[in-house]
Order: C-alpha cells, then sequence, then structure tokens
C-alpha cells in the first residue's frame, strides 16, 4: 500500500491526523476518539467496536471494497457482537478478517488507528453529531483544495512540456550561459551528485555560491531563476541515466554543463516562460 506523510485538517480546534494512502484517504480515529477521551481514545473506539451496527457497517464494509476480506469470520464477529462479554479491537479485527477499511499504524508520532473516511463518518456520528458536521466541511475544504492544486500543477506540467518541446528543437544561440566548466572543475571530485549538478548549471558549489553571496539567506536553488529551474529539473534526469551508463563524474559533469548551455540560450525570451513566471 504507498503512502505519503500525514497531513493535518483541524475540527473544533482539535488536530485529525489523515493518513494518505495511493488511492484512498484515511483518517485518525485515534485523534476524533480524543474529542470523547483525551487520556483513553482506544478504550473509546473498543467501546464502538462492540457494537453489533458497527460490526454490521464495517463488515459490509469490507465486503464491497475487500475482494481478500474473510467473510465467514465476520459472521462469527457479527454472531458475537453486542453481547455483555464480546470484545472486539481494530487489531483483532484486521488480523482476523484481513479488513483493509481500518488499518493501525505504530509509532510514537503519526501512530493509531486509522479508518477510511467512509468508516470515519460513521465513527463519528457515533462519538458526536456535531463533531461529524465540521469533520464533513472540514474534509470537503481539504479535497477542494486539493483538486485546485492537482490543476495547477497539469497545467505547469502542460507548460514544462510547451518548454521543453522548445528546448529540444530550437538551435544554439551565440550566447553561452553559463559558462563552460574549468579543467579544473572537471577534474575536481565532488561530494555530492547535488554539487555536480550545481557545478554544471550555476558555475559554482553550494559553499562556494554561499561565500560569494553572504548577503543572501536562501541557497543557490532558491535564487535560481525559472529557465534554471526548468533546465535544473531535466539535467537530473539526464545524470541519472548517464550514472546507470557508469560514466565518471568529470564525464558527467562536461554533458550535464552542455546540456545546462544548450538548454538555458534556447529558453531565453521564451514566452512560455514568461507567462509561467509571472502567473504567480
Amino acid at each position: 500500500m504507498a503512502t505519503r506523510m500525514n497531513e493535518i485538517i483541524t475540527v473544533r480546534g482539535r488536530e485529525v491526523a489523515l493518513y494518505k494512502t495511493k488511492t484512498e484517504d484515511y483518517l485518525s480515529l485515534t485523534d476524533i476518539a480524543r474529542y470523547r477521551n483525551g487520556s483513553e481514545p482506544s478504550s473509546v473506539i473498543n467501546a464502538w467496536m462492540r457494537n453489533y451496527a458497527t460490526v454490521e457497517f464495517i463488515g459490509l464494509w469490507e465486503t464491497v471494497n475487500n475482494p481478500d476480506f474473510k467473510p465467514i469470520e465476520f459472521e462469527r464477529f457479527k454472531a458475537e457482537a453486542g453481547r455483555h462479554y464480546f470484545a472486539l479491537s481494530p487489531q483483532r479485527w484486521i488480523k482476523t478478517t484481513n479488513a483493509v477499511g481500518i488499518i493501525s499504524k505504530s509509532g510514537r508520532y503519526g501512530g493509531g488507528t486509522f479508518a477510511h473516511s467512509e468508516i470515519v463518518f460513521e465513527f463519528a456520528t457515533w462519538v458526536s453529531s456535531e463533531f461529524k458536521l465540521y469533520l464533513i466541511t472540514e474534509f470537503k475544504r481539504l479535497k477542494t483544495e486539493e483538486q485546485q492544486r492537482l490543476s495547477l500543477e497539469w497545467n505547469l506540467q502542460r507548460t514544462l512540456a510547451k518548454i521543453n518541446y522548445r528546448v529540444h528543437t530550437d538551435a544554439i544561440k551565440e550566447r553561452i550561459i553559463p559558462p563552460e566548466v574549468t579543467k579544473e572543475q572537471a577534474s575536481s571530485i565532488y561530494a555530492s551528485e547535488a554539487d555536480l549538478l550545481n557545478v554544471a548549471l550555476f558555475g559554482k558549489t553550494a559553499a562556494e555560491w554561499r561565500a560569494a553571496s553572504p548577503e543572501v539567506t536562501g541557497n543557490v536553488r532558491d535564487e535560481a531563476t525559472l529557465e534554471q529551474l526548468v533546465v535544473l529539473s531535466n539535467m537530473e534526469s539526464i545524470n541519472a541515466v548517464l550514472i546507470r551508463e557508469g560514466l565518471e563524474q568529470s564525464e558527467r559533469l562536461i554533458k550535464l554543463n552542455q546540456v545546462a548551455i544548450t538548454q538555458l540560450t534556447s529558453l531565453l525570451g521564451n514566452e512560455h516562460i514568461k507567462r509561467l513566471g509571472t502567473a504567480g
């Protein structure tokens, strides 16, 4: 299950972690349970899972969404749910039924019990109808912002594609930017691939740039132009290919420097770059 780092949404002054897989959103049951019991949120979750209605709902959700779900084990839980002796934890539910709608994450930071957003809203109803309403509102706001961000990224990719097409079809202009690497630079051994790219594109390592620019708070890449950032992205991909081909640093530096010269001179005055630079 491909994942990325947690995001946080704030509901009624309380933080609720959002754990994103490649395709789905999981929210923290643990954080929501703290609305009912701040010191022992797991007891709130376990109490919710004892209910017959809860077991029936999460079992039906798994039946619809999880082809590897174990229905026989689910039926056994459902037959006992609600009785005074019945107890069910998220870990037991996951292990026994092969459930995917509820997940348990370990760790002091970012750990806890998470559930698919559809299951989370069912839990939030049990915890507090008011809290559920605010949770849905914040979740919708987050999804709207995500869609806007994706739209912006898509437009950016379209613009970069146009720029790269121009890079590959334009003739090299007379003006050379950046300068060609010197023999001394080519023979140097660079501690990181990042500095190799810095020399090829900017003519300096990060340390050399900082020494020459003491008044600037950022780093060499923070101060790069949009054209340089476009070329840097292309150079990173090219460098990866050259590494796989077994080329030494000195050879790669010369080739990457020529790439930087060719692409940057081609991008000078490019109208797509100008529009992209003023769009922000």
